[in-house]
């Protein structure tokens, strides 16, 4: 039987990434097959559980998924797994859907990690509201993060109530800090020395309770019978997309590749800022990433400039999201406040902001398959000043709160079934020819078929 657990933590910030990522390389170090997950949209924490297990991992949200996508992916993984570790996201119950609701449905026992490096006995109180809030919840266990020392670690264990909920502590420790910036963690590549922090903090893992414990002796999890999912049609056969991937395009979903794939679309990739060439395409995709932190090189990419321009005006497809939109600017405008020039295909500027500038999950429907809208998310901290109106926009999706879906008793299958939600005017999307972009990151497989339009002339307004 596979062995489970979703890790989760009172708040962001916490360690959740540390924990699973160095849970995973100890377990994969020693042979054992690992599967990660992430809850929540997120394109980051997802490069760092892949460096410490060595596969690719998806992103698990009860809305943007929907309940039988996330229950396929849980139980693929579990067929070929020893273990499989799912990432929480925010605080346990924050958002509808929460880490909780993902737990809570797929019975995946809860590890709550706590950051204890300014606190005594209230880490004990946290533990027990974090177990006791739902009571159903499947629990773990706590492990402390930040630790001072030994003797700060003999307080915070002996301050819980139940002592068999210890699974351990991870000391205060640069070398086990993963680097962050202004949209989270950094990707492994940028950092020499990535797999040496995931090995000092599988090391330090592997003294604790967590680390030393059995697979067979952990809570028993049963992956869910998921139904067999229908087989896709064809929607891309022949057609070859052209998708730009390196550092300042490295937001890509594996599951948003595998989908184009599975409708018959040939993905052929190339990198930018390496001084590739536009390949051969009837479709391009430009992802989201860090332009920002690479715009004097983009700026320099005259010949791919002209290549994308003429692909346009040849009327091949281009969808080009969050930072693929912003290269596409007239200007970018950097955090130093220097404007460099981009590609020029759409007219205006985008300038990296101070602050986030929107957070939160949206849809998109448009053509004749509106009713079946792309789900997905938008994250970024630029604005794009422009003075061209927006062909549609998305629609920005507000859950209830909490009181209101619970009314005095906790409700999951209300978040799960999106009962109760509302929408509002969302991002812009912008068009230019056959030209989209907007700052929208969609879920391909909430919708293949306007995932499929994305990507051909034809259908593209049908």
């Amino acid at each position: 039987m596979t062995a489970a657990v979703l890790i989760a933590a009172p708040a962001s910030g916490q360690g959740k990434t540390t924990v699973a990522a160095a849970l995973a390389r100890l377990h994969a170090r020693a042979g054992r097959r690992v599967r990660c997950f992430k809850c929540g949209p997120d394109f980051l924490d997802p490069l760092w559980l892949q460096a410490a297990s060595g596969h690719t991992v998806d992103s698990l949200d009860l809305w943007i998924n929907g309940e039988a996508d996330c229950a396929q992916r849980l139980a693929a993984a579990a067929a070929s797994a020893d273990l499989v570790i799912v990432e929480g996201v925010m605080g346990l119950f924050d958002g509808m859907p929460s880490a909780a609701d993902l737990a809570e449905r797929f019975a995946l026992p809860v590890l709550a990690v706590i950051d204890a490096g300014a606190m005594a006995g209230t880490f004990a109180a946290l533990a027990h509201g974090l177990r006791t809030w739902r009571p159903a919840l499947p629990w773990a266990g706590v492990l402390a993060n930040r630790v001072a020392s030994e003797r700060h670690a003999g307080m915070l264990r002996g301050a819980l109530r139940d002592a068999a909920q210890w699974q351990g502590h991870l000391p205060l420790h640069e070398a086990l800090r993963l680097p962050e910036r202004h949209l989270g963690l950094t990707m492994p590549h940028e950092s020499a020395d990535a797999i040496a922090r995931l090995d000092a903090a599988a090391d330090a893992l592997a003294a604790t309770p967590l680390g030393q414990r059995p697979l067979d002796g952990w809570p028993a999890w049963h992956a869910p019978a998921a139904q067999p999912a229908s087989p896709l049609p064809a929607l891309l056969r022949g057609r070859r997309i052209a998708v730009a991937r390196d550092a300042a395009f490295a937001f890509v979903y594996p599951a948003n590749v595998e989908l184009l794939q599975a409708l018959g679309a040939q993905l052929v990739f190339f990198a930018p800022l390496a001084g590739d060439a536009l390949p051969p395409c009837d479709a391009l995709w430009l992802p989201g990433g860090y332009p920002e932190l690479h715009a004097a090189a983009l700026a320099a990419c005259t010949t791919l400039r002209e290549q994308v321009a003429a692909h346009v005006r040849a009327g091949r497809p281009l969808w080009a999201e969050c930072g693929g939109m912003m290269v596409l600017a007239e200007q970018l405008v950097d955090a130093q406040g220097h404007a460099h020039a981009m590609w020029g295909l759409l007219p205006g500027r985008t300038v990296l902001g101070t602050r986030l500038a929107a957070l939160g999950p949206h849809r998109l429907g448009f053509g004749r398959d509106r009713d079946a809208p792309l789900r997905g998310h938008s994250f970024h901290w630029s604005r794009f000043e422009t003075g061209l109106a927006a062909a549609m926009h998305t629609e920005a999706v507000h859950a209830p709160t909490e009181a209101d879906a619970t009314a005095g008793a906790h409700a999951p299958g209300r978040a799960m079934t999106g009962a109760g939600f509302t929408a509002t005017l969302g991002e812009p999307v912008y068009e230019r020819g056959t030209l989209r972009a907007s700052w929208f990151h969609p879920w391909f497989a909430s919708s293949p078929r306007l995932a499929a339009r994305l990507f051909d002339t034809a259908a593209l307004h049908a």
